[in-house]
């Protein structure tokens, strides 16, 4: 396995000669079975979307005001917005308290959701003209809310955030959408959110290309302290990469000497440094690194990614390996891993 000299931890060997793991995460004593994991297996959010489903929105309120800080209201909102129930709750709430900073906020955040589901995941060239009049109406709404949350709480990360993501199915272009990451990152610098959404805007599907989408994650990676999980990005760059390619290609590509190398790095800067720890979206940054690592033929190094998860599966971003059923694809790449 291809090591990172100035990571001891990718090198250092015990008396005996053995070769010590990629990343000291200890070893299990069991395997776990995969299971999908929902609402991020975090309580308060799995409370929330509860409180939605049940049209309650004084306890949607509640939970939202008692956040710990901006990030954590930027989270819950943001992943609570596509929850069952949202749009009939929030039509009502806005018809009763249109001013409301946290209902123009959950609504803003909502339109974005129920924006793309309009338009649906498909190719553009496949999206009929009415779905686009839709989406982009649905986007116009929300952009409209969320900057009236912007211009009365200056200092909330979450409309700068959700501006990204309206923007970018707006096209607002790449200056408006670089000032809107900006924005966001000037309130919470180390916003793992707001860079993922900026590698996207970067990236070649939206307008960008390779190269500007592999110098913003490692850009991004270098100038975080280790151990953050802005080292994800630089394994997220190289998916996004790899998915653009034929098959055959991708696979050459990924497997390529450069880019273990560059994947080994970031997983020793963010996930095996142990000041990583168990950051808000630890899940979803173990996943992402457990698939890339595993695509790249790390088995040693996905193996340790694998291991803390204990069997929580993400369906980002597995599903580009089986749609119908993540869980299985997990299964798979972590018995190849030998966990």
């Amino acid at each position: 396995m291809t090591t990172i000299s100035r990571h001891p931890a990718a090198e250092e060997r015990p008396a005996d000669g053995r070769r010590r793991p990629a990343f000291p995460f200890g070893l299990w004593r069991r395997r776990p079975a995969p299971r999908l994991v929902t609402d991020f297996d975090d309580p308060a959010l799995a409370r929330l979307r509860e409180a939605i489903g049940a049209g309650d929105w004084p306890a949607v309120r509640e939970r939202l005001a008692a956040a710990a800080d901006a990030e954590e209201l930027c989270r819950l909102v943001w992943h609570a917005s596509g929850a069952p129930g949202t749009t009939e709750l929030m039509g009502r709430v806005m018809d009763r308290e249109p001013d409301g900073t946290l209902a123009l906020l959950m609504a803003g955040a909502h339109h974005i959701d129920w924006a793309w589901e309009a338009r649906t995941g498909a190719r553009a060239s496949q999206v009929s003209k009415e779905q686009f009049r839709v989406f982009h109406q649905r986007l116009e709404v929300a952009e409209d809310l969320l900057y009236r949350v912007a211009e009365r709480e200056p200092d909330w990360v979450a409309p700068w955030f959700m501006l990204q993501v309206s923007g970018r199915g707006l096209q607002v272009g790449p200056q408006i959408a670089r000032l809107r990451f900006e924005a966001a990152v000037r309130r919470s610098p180390g916003h793992l959110g707001a860079h993922r959404q900026h590698l996207q805007q970067v990236c070649a599907k939206w307008g960008g290309s390779h190269g500007e989408m592999h110098d913003f994650a490692r850009e991004s990676m270098l100038s975080a302290p280790e151990g953050s999980p802005l080292g994800e990005l630089v394994a997220l760059a190289h998916l996004e990469h790899w998915l653009d390619l034929e098959p055959g290609e991708d696979a050459e590509y990924i497997g390529r000497p450069d880019v273990r190398a560059r994947l080994l790095e970031a997983a020793h800067r963010s996930i095996g440094d142990p000041a990583f720890g168990r950051p808000r979206d630890w899940i979803g940054v173990h996943n992402t690194f457990a698939m890339a690592l595993s695509l790249a033929g790390e088995r040693e190094a996905a193996a340790a990614a694998f291991a803390p998860l204990e069997g929580r599966v993400t369906e980002f971003p597995w599903q580009y390996l089986d749609s119908a059923d993540p869980v299985a694809a997990f299964r798979k790449w972590r018995s190849r891993a030998g966990r």
